[in-house]
C-alpha cells in the first residue's frame, strides 16, 4: 500500500514575506510558499475527510502544513529516486509515496510545481542523455489535487474544473490510490517561474476599464504586435482559464495536452460609419507555438496575472512549453 502525504500551504498571516508580488520581484523576494498563499485560513474539513478516506483504504497518511520553501522541499524529497551515477536529483517513477496538494486556488498548486521544477531541473551543463530533447525537466511526479472550497473554485473556473478533476475528498482519495496519471504541459519562463493555466497581461483603470499599453509580442516566428499597436490585453494560455476579456474571446483552442501555447492580443481598431461616426472595435490576433516572448515598450511596469498571482513586467519575459512535464492523478 502507499504512503500518502497531504500537503497544505500555511495561511498568508503565517507567512514571512507574504503579500509580496510574484517571481521574487518585491520586498526581498517572496518565497514560492508565500506566493501560493490565499487570504483565508486553510479549511481543514476537506483535508481531514480525504485523510480518512485514504486511511480507510489502507494507506499510511501524513498531513503536512508547509509555511516555507524548505518545508515544501522536505515533502518533495520523499519523491526522489535512489542516487544516480551522475549525481542528479531525480524523481522516482516507481515511488510508493504519493502526494496530494490541498489548494485554495491555482496559485497554491503553482507554488508546489515551482518547487518540483527547481528540485528536478538539471543545470544545462549537466543535462543527462535520458532527458527528452524537447524538455528541460524530467517527468515530474503526479500530484493529487484537493480543492478546499469547491463552490468558490467552480465559480472562478479553476484549473481543477477545467481538467474535470474530482473535487469530493473521497473521490480525490480514490483517484490517488486507484487512478492513472494524466500528463499535462507545463509553461516555464525565464523569470524562474512556471505557469499551469495561463497569464493575462494588461492594465486597468480604477473603474476596471482596460488601459492601452504597447509591447512586442512574438510567438515562435510570428509577430502578433511589433510594439507600435495600442494593446488592451495579451493572453498566454496553456489551458483556458484566461480565455476572455469581458465579452471578447481571446483564446479559442488552448489545450494543456497538445504541446503548444496559444497566445492572443486584443487591439482596438478605430473605424467610421457611413455617417462619419467614430467606432472602436476590438481586433483579436491569435496564434499557437512552442514559445512566446513579451517585451513591454512603455516606461511603466506592465501588470499581469499568472495563475492568479499578480506581478509586474518591466523587461522582456519569455515562456516556453514543456510537453507532458507534470501530471495529476485522475480516475
Amino acid at each position: 500500500m502507499y504512503d500518502v502525504v497531504l500537503l497544505t500551504l500555511g495561511s498568508e498571516r503565517d507567512a514571512p514575506g507574504a503579500g509580496c508580488g510574484s517571481d521574487g520581484a518585491c520586498c526581498g523576494g517572496a518565497t514560492d510558499a508565500a506566493q501560493g498563499r490565499e487570504d483565508c485560513e486553510t479549511p481543514r474539513v476537506p483535508v481531514l475527510a480525504c485523510a480518512d478516506a485514504l486511511t480507510a483504504r489502507g494507506a499510511r497518511v501524513e498531513t503536512v502544513t508547509a509555511r516555507s520553501d524548505a518545508e515544501i522541499d522536505e515533502v518533495l524529497a520523499r519523491l526522489d529516486s535512489p542516487p544516480r551515477p551522475d549525481g542528479l536529483t531525480w524523481p522516482d517513477p516507481d515511488a510508493k509515496t504519493r502526494l496530494v496538494v490541498a489548494i485554495a486556488g491555482d496559485a497554491q498548486l503553482r507554488a508546489v510545481l515551482r518547487r518540483l521544477v527547481r528540485r528536478y531541473a538539471p543545470p544545462p551543463s549537466r543535462r543527462p542523455a535520458d532527458l527528452a530533447g524537447n524538455r528541460t525537466v524530467p517527468d515530474l511526479p503526479p500530484v493529487g489535487v484537493l480543492p478546499l472550497d469547491p463552490a468558490r473554485s467552480t465559480a472562478h473556473h479553476d484549473l481543477a474544473a477545467q481538467l474535470g478533476l474530482p473535487r469530493d475528498p473521497a473521490a480525490v482519495a480514490a483517484a490517488v490510490l486507484d487512478g492513472t496519471p494524466r500528463r499535462l504541459d507545463l509553461l516555464r519562463n525565464d523569470g524562474g517561474s512556471v505557469t499551469l493555466d495561463g497569464a493575462l497581461l494588461g492594465a486597468a483603470a480604477e473603474d476596471g476599464r482596460p488601459l492601452h499599453w504597447r509591447g512586442r509580442v512574438e510567438v515562435d516566428d510570428v509577430v502578433l504586435s511589433n510594439g507600435d499597436d495600442p494593446l488592451l490585453a495579451c493572453a498566454i494560455g496553456n489551458a483556458g482559464g484566461y480565455a476572455r476579456l469581458d465579452d471578447v474571446a481571446l483564446l479559442t483552442t488552448a489545450d494543456p495536452t497538445d504541446g503548444l501555447v496559444e497566445v492572443a492580443v486584443a487591439v482596438p481598431v478605430v473605424t467610421r460609419s457611413r455617417l462619419g461616426r467614430r467606432r472602436v472595435r476590438l481586433e483579436v490576433r491569435r496564434t499557437r507555438g512552442r514559445a512566446v516572448s513579451v517585451l513591454p515598450r512603455d516606461d511603466v511596469a506592465l501588470p499581469y496575472l499568472d495563475d492568479g498571482v499578480e506581478g509586474q513586467l518591466t523587461r522582456k519575459r519569455s515562456w516556453w512549453t514543456e510537453p507532458g512535464a507534470w501530471a495529476v492523478w485522475t480516475t
